[in-house]
């Protein structure tokens, strides 16, 4: 089914941003694991395979749309020397891409695509989760301290 030149190239960008998530996220959960913050290591790659997930669903569409996915272009990275610039790092682009898939969403709904809709809303329900987890981590940074915050991330 031939899609909507203006969807593909929003899913495209969105592809792009989570292709760029899946970067940095197995960055800063493998310097996590590096610095034998076990708990958060996981948690960060966890989230990870989830923007895989995100990635897999949008190229499914593209394909799905006509269109040709585009897997070369990242956007950039912005890696944390510590614990808590990963943090808020990663808040900053989950934040980003809570506004580029609410834009995608009106896109879809302007042009009639319910399919893709529904494909961004599930993925958008997502983000706002990891803006929820990273936003409590941040809380409990703030509330506690980085050091016992930290203690916290060992196991």
């Amino acid at each position: 089914m031939k899609g909507n030149d203006r969807i593909i190239v929003t899913l495209n960008d969105l592809l792009a941003d989570e292709l760029t998530a899946i970067n940095q996220y197995m960055v800063h959960s493998e310097m996590c694991d590096n610095w034998r913050y076990e708990r958060l290591h996981k948690a960060v790659e966890e989230r990870a395979i989830t923007e895989m997930r995100h990635a897999e669903k949008l190229i499914g569409r593209l394909l799905f749309l006509e269109g040709t996915p585009i897997v070369s272009n990242l956007k950039k990275m912005s890696i944390g020397a510590d614990v808590e610039a990963q943090l808020k790092n990663d808040l900053a682009s989950e934040l980003d891409a809570v506004k580029a898939y609410n834009a995608g969403i009106r896109l879809a709904v302007e042009v009639s695509d319910n399919g893709t809709r529904e494909l961004l809303e599930a993925i958008l329900t997502d983000e706002e989760d990891h803006v929820d987890w990273l936003e409590a981590q941040l809380d409990q940074v703030r509330q506690m301290g980085i050091q016992n915050y930290l203690v916290e991330q060992i196991d």
